[in-house]
C-alpha cells in the first residue's frame, strides 16, 4: 500500500513539509560522503526557511498541552489501558519539557554562526558553493566523515526538540482517525463534509494499481480524482473503478 496525505490547513502543511525535510536530513546524515553531508547541511538551511514562523514553537506547545489535557480525561475510562495512557502522557511531558527548555528563536544558533550563514547565502545560488567561492567550506568537506558528522549533529542539536514535538503531534493526528474502505467509481470520488473540520486526510491504495490521487478539499466537500501515468509520465485521467482506504484525521 502507498499512502498519500493531504493537509486541510496551512499549519499542518508546514508540519508535513518540515517532517519531509527531517526525513531527508536523517537519510543523508547517515551517509559518509562529503557531498551527502553537503545535502544534509543544505537541508538544515531549508528547515530554517520553513520553520521561520515565530509562533511554530508556541503552536506545538499549545497542541501538546491540549492533547495532554484531552488524554487526562480518559483516566476514568475502563476501556483504556492505564499503562498505555501513562506512557503517552509521559512522552508528552518529556517532549514538551525539552521544547520549553530550548532557548531562543528556532535555529538562532545557526543564524549567529557567520561561517554557516555565508554557506547558506551561497547555496541559494545554483553552483554557488564551489571551492573557489567557499574555500573554507571546501576545506571542511575534506575533513574526515566523523568530524563532519560531529559538526552537523552539533549544529542540528538545538533544533531536535522542535522536530521531536512535531513528530509526536503528527503521530497523534494520524492515529486519530480510522480507515474506511471506499471505491472511486470511474476514477472519481466525492464526499460531503457538512462543515466538519478536519486537519488532514490519509489515502491508501494498492501501489500496483498505478493510480495517483489528485485531492482537493475544504470544510464542505472532499474530491478525489485519480490519474495514471503514461510513458511520458504526464498524468492522464483514470476512468476505471479504484478501491482505496480513506482516513479523516482530526484532534
Amino acid at each position: 500500500m502507498i499512502v498519500y496525505e493531504y493537509p486541510f490547513n496551512e499549519r499542518i502543511r508546514t508540519l508535513l513539509r518540515l517532517e519531509d525535510l527531517y526525513d531527508k536530513f536523517k537519510f543523508f546524515i547517515q551517509q559518509e560522503h562529503a557531498m551527502q553531508h553537503h545535502v544534509a547541511l543544505a537541508t538544515i538551511f531549508d528547515m530554517l526557511e520553513v520553520a521561520g514562523r515565530a509562533d511554530l514553537k508556541s503552536d506545538l506547545l499549545q497542541e501538546l498541552e491540549r492533547q495532554r489535557q484531552s488524554l487526562l480525561g480518559y483516566r476514568s475510562n475502563p476501556n483504556v489501558e492505564p499503562e498505555t495512557l501513562d506512557a503517552i502522557l509521559g512522552e508528552l511531558d518529556s517532549v514538551s519539557g525539552a521544547l520549553v527548555a530550548a532557548q531562543g528563536k528556532t535555529g538562532q544558533n545557526i543564524r549567529d554562526n557567520e561561517w554557516l550563514m555565508s554557506i547558506r547565502g551561497r547555496t541559494i545560488i545554483p553552483g554557488g558553493a564551489c571551492e573557489f567561492d567557499l574555500p573554507s567550506y571546501f576545506a571542511w568537506q575534506k575533513r574526515s566523515s566523523e568530524q563532519r558528522l560531529a559538526d552537523i549533529h552539533a549544529w542540528f542539536a538545538p533544533l531536535a526538540p522542535l522536530f521531536d514535538a512535531l513528530a509526536l503531534v503528527l503521530r497523534l493526528l494520524r492515529d486519530s482517525g480510522g480507515p474506511v474502505k471506499l471505491i472511486a467509481n470511474g476514477g472519481s470520488y466525492q464526499q460531503m463534509l457538512q462543515g466538519k473540520v478536519y486537519q488532514m486526510l490519509r489515502l491508501s491504495l494498492d501501489e500496483s494499481s498505478g493510480a495517483i490521487p489528485e485531492i482537493s478539499a475544504n470544510k464542505y466537500m472532499l474530491w478525489v480524482r485519480f490519474t495514471t501515468q503514461g510513458g511520458d509520465l504526464k498524468p492522464k485521467p483514470l476512468e476505471e473503478d479504484v478501491p482505496f482506504e480513506l482516513t479523516l484525521c482530526n484532534f
